[in-house]
C-alpha cells in the first residue's frame, strides 16, 4: 500500500515504500513526517548518484588518458578492444623481447617468444580496483610459462595499485621475455621440460653466486676503503651544528691558526736573514768600486803627466 498516494509512482519512490510502511506502523508517524523523510532520502539518493557519476567521469577520463599514452608508446601493438561506449573497457598489447622498428622479417627472426597482454578495466580503475589481466601466447611459450608471466603481471599490478599501471605491467612482462628469448620453450616433451628446469636452476645458482661474491667483496673492504666509505657517509649525512661540535671545531681552528702564524714568523725571519746578507755583500762591493774610482787619475792628471807638467 502506498502510504502517500500523491507520491509519483517512480522506481525510486517505490523502493522507499517498505521503509515508509515500517516507519508508519512502528513509530506511528504522520503523513507529514513521512513526507519529510521521503524528501531527505530522495535528496540523499540524488547527491550520492551525482557523486557517483562525477567519480566515474574522473575514472573514465584517467582511463582515456592512459589509453592515449599506451597508443603513443606501443603504436600498432596497442589495441583498444572496447571503449566507454561499450563497457567494460578492454585493451590488448602485443609484447616482444626485441623491438625491430616495425620490420616484420627481422622481428620474426629476432624474437623467439611473444605474448599479448589482455586487460579488462573495472569502472573504478585505477583508483580503487585492479584490472583483470590475462596472457595470450603468440609464439614460443608453453602453458607453464604463460602462468608464470600472468603471475608476474598480477604482482606488478598489485605493486602499482591506485595509479595507471598497464605500462608498468607491460615492461615487467617484456623484461621476462627478454631474459627467456630462446627457442623451444613451447616444447612440451619431458626432455624439453627437464632441460628448461636445469637451465633455470643454473641461472638461479649463478644469481646466488653473484650475490654471494658481491657480499664477500663488501666484507673484504680494506681499511682505507672503509675510511673512505665513512667519509662519504658523513658528507652525505652532514654534521649537526650544536654547541659541542662547534667547541671542537673552534679548538681545532685555533690550533691551526696558531701553527700558521708561527710558520709565517719563521718565513719572515728567514727572509730577513737572507736579505741582510745580500745587503752586506752589496755594500762591500760598492765600497770597492768607490775605492777603485778614487784611485784612478783624472783625464787632466793623465794629460799633464804625458806632457811633462807643462
Amino acid at each position: 500500500m502506498n502510504p502517500h498516494p500523491s507520491y509519483p509512482q517512480s522506481p525510486i519512490n517505490q523502493s522507499f515504500y517498505p521503509i515508509y510502511t515500517v516507519l508508519s506502523y512502528t513509530l506511528d508517524l504522520t503523513h507529514h513526517h513521512l513526507y519529510l523523510i521521503h524528501h531527505i532520502l530522495l535528496n540523499t539518493t540524488v547527491l550520492l548518484f551525482i557523486k557517483y557519476k562525477i567519480t566515474m567521469s574522473d575514472h573514465m577520463e584517467e582511463q582515456e588518458m592512459e589509453a592515449e599514452a599506451l597508443a603513443a608508446i606501443f603504436d600498432t601493438a596497442f589495441e583498444q578492444l572496447s571503449d566507454s561506449s561499450n563497457p567494460p573497457i578492454r585493451w590488448s598489447v602485443k609484447l616482444i623481447p626485441v623491438d625491430c622498428g616495425g620490420d616484420e622479417e627481422e622481428e620474426e627472426a629476432e624474437n623467439h617468444v611473444a605474448v599479448k597482454l589482455l586487460a579488462t578495466l573495472p569502472d573504478d580503475y585505477p583508483e580503487f580496483s585492479l584490472p583483470d589481466l590475462n596472457i595470450e601466447v603468440l609464439k614460443g611459450l608453453a602453458e607453464d610459462q604463460r602462468q608464470t608471466i600472468l603471475q608476474i603481471a598480477n604482482d606488478e599490478a598489485e605493486a602499482n595499485q591506485g595509479m595507471p599501471m598497464v605500462f608498468a605491467v607491460c615492461e615487467a612482462v617484456r623484461a621476462w621475455l627478454a631474459d627467456n628469448n630462446v627457442k623451444g620453450l613451447d616444447d612440451g616433451s619431458m626432455h624439453a621440460q627437464m632441460m628448461r628446469k636445469m637451465k633455470e636452476a643454473e641461472k638461479s645458482k649463478a644469481q646466488a653466486k653473484l650475490i654471494f661474491e658481491t657480499q664477500r667483496k663488501e666484507e673484504e673492504m680494506t681499511a682505507a676503503e672503509m675510511e673512505d666509505l665513512e667519509v662519504r657517509k658523513r658528507r652525505a649525512e652532514g654534521t649537526p651544528c650544536n654547541a659541542e661540535n662547534f667547541a671542537i671545531w673552534k679548538q681545532k681552528f685555533d690550533v691551526e691558526m696558531e701553527e700558521k702564524k708561527e710558520e709565517q714568523l719563521l718565513e719572515e725571519e728567514q727572509r730577513d736573514k737572507s736579505s741582510g746578507g745580500k745587503k752586506k755583500g752589496a755594500c762591500a762591493t760598492d765600497r770597492k768600486k768607490e775605492e777603485d774610482v778614487a784611485g784612478r787619475m783624472t783625464g787632466f792628471e793623465y794629460f799633464t803627466q804625458k806632457t811633462g807638467g807643462a
